[in-house]
């Protein structure tokens, strides 16, 4: 991909949605959720107050509202500052965890 974003900027591509809840019941289209969590697959040189943290590959937890999408060769994409990103390095996380955060950032924002 021939992206590169500006300052202190991160492009992001979403997660799929869920599809199963953890208890096993199927979510139809309808009542499915933008995800708040994808992989960043380019990033920014940063600004001199601020450095980059994120590289590309991280994955990182975000606001139901943070950044603008887009849409580049077909796939939907996040660009947003990288301050928007609020956790990253998702293996990090036990699944508990992950939730808990995940419901805070639904309702919170």
């Amino acid at each position: 991909m021939n992206v590169k974003p500006l300052a202190d900027r991160v492009l992001i591509e979403p997660a799929p949605a869920e599809t199963k809840t953890v208890g096993g019941i199927i979510i139809p289209d309808t009542a499915k959720e933008k995800p708040l969590k994808g992989t960043i697959v380019a990033v920014g040189n940063g600004t001199k107050d601020e450095e980059m943290v994120l590289k590309v590959g991280d994955q990182v937890l975000y606001g139901k509202y943070a950044g603008t999408e887009l849409e580049f060769e077909g796939k939907k994409y996040l660009i947003m500052r990288q301050s928007d990103a609020v956790f990253f390095n998702l293996e990090l996380l036990p699944g508990y965890f992950y939730n808990c955060v995940h419901f805070c950032l639904n309702f919170s924002l």
